[in-house]
């Protein structure tokens, strides 16, 4: 819906899954979320245009294990900015995940330090990163890369947070409003700069890229 058809180039497709906890199950879970999605992990990462137009893409998928980050995702987006920046590339990243994944323990924590600070190597060589936040976006992966774009869309009613309404107030003692954690809410308290609808992404993301791209005039690499 995104991209020109048959302009991705896919990244990485050969990084494997380890089980650095020998978690009961999980490689027997991957091999089941592999075969179901058809993907490999829980993100797809590549080069891909639009009208044209070149850029770095990645999309999380909350079919595989609800989108976790793990070690292979960690080093997936990673390595993303890192082509991006290396070929002068702008990244949309499309976000859903229900946060770290804990079959991997404090591995999958240290994702987060390690994708940040790709995303400001890849802004400090002046190039741009839009997020487009999806339904549902949350723990280390909100507190994380999803929350350090350039620009910050949301799709609409999107789920988005750190951690859940039930920890929260239980911690602060009180009753949160009805619509806490929903885009619509993000937006009014300045965490997100825009909603857009599907069907209506291609062409913002288009504008944004031709806004932040000199009219596309960027480094093929």
């Amino acid at each position: 819906m995104i991209i020109d058809e048959k302009s991705l180039e896919e990244w990485d497709t050969d990084l494997v899954t380890k089980d650095p906890l020998n978690f009961p199950d999980y490689q027997e879970k991957i091999q089941t979320m592999q075969a179901k999605t058809g993907l490999h992990e829980a993100v797809l990462t590549g080069k891909a245009t639009i009208h044209g137009l070149p850029f770095a893409i990645g999309v999380m998928d909350s079919n595989f294990i609800m989108g976790s980050m793990g070690t292979v995702v960690g080093e997936k987006i990673t390595r993303l900015f890192e082509r991006a920046e290396k070929a002068g590339l702008p990244v949309v990243l499309f976000t859903a995940s229900g946060g770290a994944r804990m079959q991997e323990g404090i591995f999958s924590l240290m994702q987060m330090a390690k994708i940040s600070a790709a995303v400001k190597r890849h802004s400090n060589a002046g190039l741009f990163y839009l997020t487009v936040l999806t339904d549902p976006t949350t723990g280390g992966v909100t507190a994380s890369f999803a929350m350090e774009g350039d620009v910050i869309l949301a799709e609409p009613q999107s789920l988005i947070g750190f951690a859940g309404r039930r920890v929260i107030e239980q911690t602060i003692k009180q009753e949160l409003p009805e619509d806490f954690q929903k885009a619509e809410f993000l937006l009014t308290h300045g965490f997100v700069d825009q909603i857009v609808p599907r069907k209506e992404l291609k062409e913002t993301i288009h504008h944004l890229l031709e806004m932040h791209t000199q009219k596309g005039w960027i480094n093929h690499g």
